[in-house]
């Protein structure tokens, strides 16, 4: 009994031990080192891009001998072993099975610390920094797992000529892309995560976040951590948990509610002093179109004629809209009428997005009988959208059982009204005739 016990013991001791090195394992990142090298002159030549590898570790000890190991198609100058204690990068997620057809993506980049001069930002260097601390080699990396669900831009510092990094700062976005209804409050997901360990944590931090669109762009919201103060400029509708920036690092943005000119992408930055990280987010509107049908209401039809129809869809945003044509006819059964003629998207002077179709309606050779329902129906990101119009037959030549039912019902009528007036005028009849006897 004794030894039974020693062994479940000792099973349960290994098991814990296997979670926690399955649990505690880093993916060992593929990446490429991009730099841009300088011309003469001063001007910028070509960018080289090498292939890489970042061993990751949330121990700055606990590198082993195996991630001594460089592929022969790997520079050894270009392998690098990052101590990240957050484990930011320390997910499945950006290291993909191996026969998968999607990959993640990673950059490494060399990184020159440097003070910023907008208002919000220039306060985190007003005290006077140790410049042995920034006399080090710095790094910039971006990553996106496979599942295009998550990115990551992290600043890297380790010492001059060596490959021990220590992640400084790290940006990370769990919402790449989202979509969203007009009217409707958005969260545009941003977190941040500064080393406690660095001289850089001490003397706060910024959070910006701008709006690009073709091109254009505008400051949308930008907070200084260490004064605590939000800058002059600021987007209506526009706001932070300031309880969670500071607790979390939680620096997401809130639109109270979604609008037209939301539609674009959202740069979210974060600022310490000399350093800086940021992520992109991207936020579609997707309000289904609304529709009408032309001409309204549809005109009488008779066999054999041909009726135009047109159905127009009008929306805040180019989205892909699939539009077709459904008939339902009076024994309720529906079918397709297929797409008709579909013109491409336009724009109309008030910023809305236009699209119809037009359909042609030969009634020789369809059979609809005394008509039915006619329906425009589009499909779109935001929801699929309908509008009906009633279409009436006249003159039809062959008529359906209710038709026929209803013609019967009409004669027994008819017959009955005929017997009743026959009856009522021969009893007046027999009437005069008697009356005439009687007055013999």
């Amino acid at each position: 009994m004794t030894d039974f016990s020693t062994i479940y013991k000792l099973s349960v001791v290994a098991i814990i031990y296997l979670i926690q090195a399955c649990s505690s394992s880093c993916p060992v990142l593929d990446c490429w080192y991009v730099q841009e090298k300088s011309g003469r002159g001063g001007l910028t030549a070509a960018t080289t891009q090498e292939k890489s590898l970042i061993y990751i570790s949330t121990d700055e000890h606990r590198h082993t001998a195996e991630s001594q190991r460089t592929p022969s198609d790997v520079n050894h100058d270009r392998v690098y072993f990052f101590n990240d204690p957050a484990g930011t990068l320390c997910l499945p997620s950006l290291n993909p099975p191996k026969g998968s057809v999607k990959k993640s993506q990673c950059e490494i980049n060399p990184f020159l610390p440097h003070p910023s001069d907008l208002r919000w930002v220039a306060p985190l260097t007003d005290s006077t920094m140790s410049p042995l601390y920034l006399q080090a080699d710095w790094f910039t990396t971006s990553h996106q797992d496979f599942k295009r669900q998550l990115t990551i831009s992290s600043i890297t510092r380790a010492p001059t000529a060596s490959k021990e990094h220590n992640v400084i700062l790290s940006v990370t976005s769990k919402t790449l892309s989202v979509q969203s209804r007009l009217g409707e409050p958005v969260l545009l997901d941003c977190g941040f995560w500064v080393d406690p360990s660095s001289p850089l944590s001490g003397s706060g931090f910024a959070v910006e976040w701008r709006y690009q669109f073709r091109g254009e762009g505008r400051l949308v919201l930008a907070y200084d951590g260490k004064s605590d103060r939000l800058a002059d400029t600021r987007e209506e509708g526009a706001m932070l948990d300031f309880e969670g920036l500071h607790e979390k690092g939680n620096a997401s943005l809130i639109l109270q509610e979604a609008k037209v000119r939301h539609s674009g992408m959202y740069i979210c930055t974060v600022y310490l002093p000399y350093v800086v990280a940021q992520v992109a987010v991207e936020l579609e509107i997707v309000e289904p179109p609304s529709l009408s049908i032309y001409p309204s209401p549809l005109p009488l039809v008779v066999p054999g004629q041909t009726v135009v129809i047109q159905c127009e869809a009008s929306g805040f945003a180019p989205l892909p809209l699939e539009l077709s044509w459904e008939f339902k006819g009076a024994d309720g059964k529906s079918r397709s009428l297929g797409s008709g003629s579909v013109t491409g998207h336009r724009q109309a002077w008030d910023g809305t997005y236009g699209q119809s179709t037009k359909l042609e309606l030969n009634t020789a050779n369809m059979d609809l009988g005394r008509g039915g329902e006619v329906t425009c129906v589009a499909e779109h990101l935001g929801g699929t959208q309908r509008a009906s119009s009633n279409l009436s037959v006249i003159g039809f030549s062959v008529p359906s059982i209710e038709d026929s039912m209803a013609m019967v019902g009409v004669a027994l009528v008819l017959y009955g009204l005929i017997k009743f007036v026959s009856w009522t005028f021969i009893s007046s009849e027999r009437q005069v005739k008697k009356n005439e006897v009687s007055c013999w």
